[in-house]
């Protein structure tokens, strides 16, 4: 109970989904608490946050004039202020897509950014199918036409089942992370729409290639592709790790795999004597302003709410 309490005691947006998902609130109760997510905390940082060109810092995937700085530094890592990354966010939160104020914001996107790529408006995405799943599970979230998109990733899956935004330069061998943004896409798209046959058969394909890999092995030899992934971050951003594939699998509804056994083990090892999860591998780069206080090795709501509804779906 302590746990649920801490968990309780926090932002609007941490709060519906522990009444959902941990305690099983009545429903209005719920809906409620969501509603606040647009006008109050962190959801409503982030609006505010709109700049008058209807994007988040003056761009789609990167920041107005990015490119043009000569003070950029890799090493500090990529900026997550744009109007992608912000309404991934957003998306992330839960807020509502109802919500007036909420509808605008995503509209004045709609109809302001484009792509640093190819000058394509935003939800007629550009080439990356990391970004595009992105675009997808966004547009599909808000009620937004997606449709050309979409038929670009279904043509961007690999032989192997996967995605990798590096095909186009010709990598024939699908990402962990790639693949992941795009499921996540096509999963908002059939909750949204019910799917079609291609995108329902698209995800199962998707779903067997992270599950034939354990969700962090690698299939030739069994070893550990990359060790971070075994580390738990929030906001994940285009990330790849093993919790944020379990979240997603939860989310499906699916019966459970035993392939997901060893990952469910690594969670459940993580937590710690007072019922939590700790901050793990924050991804570097320029924020709004930070969703977990504490710097990594600390106590993360995030995670532990996570963790908490993936090991009860699986129990």
């Amino acid at each position: 109970m302590a746990v649920l309490d801490w968990l309780l005691d926090s932002d609007p947006a941490i709060r519906w989904q522990v009444l959902r998902d941990l305690v099983r609130a009545p429903e209005a109760e719920v809906a409620a608490e969501r509603a606040r997510i647009a006008r109050a905390g962190w959801g409503a940082r982030l609006l505010d946050c709109q700049g008058d060109d209807g994007q988040w810092d003056g761009g789609a995937c990167f920041p107005g004039g990015w490119f043009d700085r000569d003070d950029t530094d890799e090493d500090l890592g990529q900026p997550w202020t744009s109007t992608l990354h912000t309404l991934q966010l957003l998306t992330g939160l839960g807020v509502d897509p109802a919500d007036e104020r909420v509808k605008r914001a995503v509209e004045r996107a709609r109809d302001n950014a484009r792509w640093e790529y190819n000058g394509e408006l935003f939800f007629l995405g550009e080439v990356e199918p990391c970004v595009n799943g992105r675009v997808v599970e966004i547009g599909a979230y808000f009620g937004h036409d997606v449709e050309d998109v979409l038929k670009r990733l279904l043509g961007a899956q690999l032989e192997d089942g996967g995605w990798n935004c590096y095909s186009e330069n010709g990598s024939v061998v699908s990402s962990f992370a790639s693949t992941l943004c795009v499921l996540d896409g096509l999963l908002a798209y059939q909750n949204a729409t019910g799917g079609t046959p291609a995108t329902i058969e698209a995800r199962r394909r998707g779903e067997e290639y992270l599950l034939s890999r354990r969700l962090f092995r690698r299939r030739s030899t069994g070893a550990v592709v990359v060790p971070e992934w075994l580390e738990f971050s929030f906001p994940t951003r285009w990330r790849y790790d093993v919790l944020r594939a379990l979240d997603y699998f939860r989310a499906t509804g699916a019966e459970p795999d035993e392939r997901l056994g060893e990952a469910l083990d690594l969670v459940r090892a993580k937590q710690r004597p007072d019922g939590t999860w700790p901050l793990e591998n924050t991804h570097p780069g320029q924020v709004w302003f930070a969703l977990d206080e504490e710097a990594d090795g600390a106590p993360s709501r995030w995670n532990t709410l996570r963790a908490l509804r993936v090991l009860d779906h699986y129990a």
